[in-house]
């Protein structure tokens, strides 16, 4: 990341902006994980990627982390902030609680992200690319 003199709060920061830094980083994660397996056209790219980075699959993501109890107490309360963060639109193609559950996803990503905590991020991406690479076998 590039330095700054003020670092922000995240602990503090609006779940919807957390959720937003999330989505980039595991769009970006994914991207780079699909390259690696060696999906290079764009059309294949974008429609493999839309199996890990859509609402529907990132709510899936988290109720599997949740169920599961994979989270810590301060993911948690990070997850909640993100699901009860309202924000005004909807996607067409998706109901609002699946909306709601794929933001606290993000929430967490972009949570964990900001924070520097690389390991614990890439563990948790790990599990929600092998848990959705499973529910498609």
């Amino acid at each position: 990341m590039l330095p700054y003199e003020d670092k922000i709060d995240e602990k503090i920061l609006n779940s919807l902006a957390l959720a937003y830094m999330g989505d980039a980083v595991f769009e970006t994660y994914i991207r780079h994980h699909l390259i690696q397996k060696g999906a290079v056209k764009p059309h294949l790219l974008h429609r493999e990627a839309t199996h890990f980075v859509s609402a529907k699959a990132q709510s899936r993501m988290v109720h599997f982390l949740l169920e599961r109890e994979k989270l810590t107490e301060e993911e948690l309360a990070v997850v909640r902030r993100g699901r009860n963060a309202k924000s005004g639109t909807v996607p067409k193609n998706t109901d609002v609680q699946t909306y709601r559950y794929g933001t606290a996803f993000e929430a967490l990503i972009g949570y964990l992200y900001l924070e520097e905590r690389n390991e614990r991020l890439e563990e948790i991406i790990i599990q929600s690319i092998q848990f959705i690479e499973e529910e498609r076998r």
